[in-house]
């Protein structure tokens, strides 16, 4: 749920039956960051506050409350390598540069950072994954198409993409891609969301059906179906009416519902973490 305010003050909106505290907007001058700005100074102009719906069980109900500061022309400029393998080699300094961009363009509830850099390591891997799939495979044997970072992402050093590209061209990389590649083959009950991914289609579905509540049995069919609507596999289409329709009938959530979705998160996740 998101509402937007156009005030400075604090105060608060009642939203099914709950309260949201609205934060006053304040600057944090003591931050040293860099900036990209057209403005020797920018000002807040609204607030958004996003809250926790615990009877949904979606994303935000693991998250502590957030109140964004919307600023003007501010963009804070935070550059993460891409050759490092794991999240965990990431030097510490960069992960505190990405917490301070997101603790100056919001006010983040208790608890918040690590649930903000773990958000981070998610991207970080998804991005990775995106430049792999289409900017590096599909051309393996034009390696001056690979010689510069694709257009769309020319903030990319060339140093950092030649090292890059380098590492998805190895022995290693291709041994393990190819690894993954037969586990999802042989996935019982495959999803069609490709890059979408869950998070992707749950946005999707609230955009074309506001108001309606999207549980975690709806994710499961939906993330099935081709674009008419349609299971075209019959054991999918069978699990699919067993799952959603027992997601129906008990609160919140039937167990096997649960299970099915956090397994297909898990699938998914490995098949990512490249």
């Amino acid at each position: 749920m998101v509402s937007q305010h156009q005030s400075k003050d604090s105060g608060c909106k009642k939203n099914g039956g709950k309260e949201l505290g609205m934060v006053t907007l304040q600057e944090k001058s003591s931050k040293k960051m860099k900036f990209a700005s057209s403005s020797a100074e920018t000002e807040p102009t609204s607030t958004t506050t996003i809250s926790d719906d615990s009877k949904s069980g979606r994303g935000m109900s693991t998250m502590p409350r957030v109140v964004k500061r919307k600023l003007q022309k501010l963009r804070p400029i935070v550059e993460v390598p891409l050759v490092h393998m794991k999240w965990a080699q990431i030097p510490k300094d960069i992960k505190e540069q990405i917490w301070e961009a997101v603790d100056i363009a919001f006010v983040v509830g208790q608890g918040g950072k690590n649930s903000v850099l773990a958000s981070a390591a998610k991207k970080w891997k998804d991005f990775k994954s995106t430049l792999t799939r289409h900017y590096i495979l599909p051309y393996t044997n034009d390696r001056e198409r690979l010689s510069q970072p694709p257009e769309t992402y020319k903030f990319i050093e060339k140093a950092q993409w030649d090292a890059f590209v380098a590492s998805r061209l190895s022995k290693d990389f291709e041994s393990v891609h190819s690894q993954h590649a037969q586990i999802r083959e042989k996935l019982e009950y495959n999803h069609r969301l490709s890059r979408k991914g869950y998070a992707g289609l749950e946005d999707q579905l609230e955009e074309t059906m506001p108001g309606v509540e999207i549980d975690r049995s709806t994710l499961w069919k939906r993330a099935r179906q081709d674009k008419h609507g349609n299971i075209p596999d019959p054991k999918v289409a069978e699990k699919a009416k067993l799952i959603y329709a027992k997601g129906k009938q008990e609160a919140p959530y039937p167990q096997e519902a649960i299970d099915e979705v956090r397994n297909e998160w898990a699938e998914f996740v490995c098949l990512h973490m490249e």
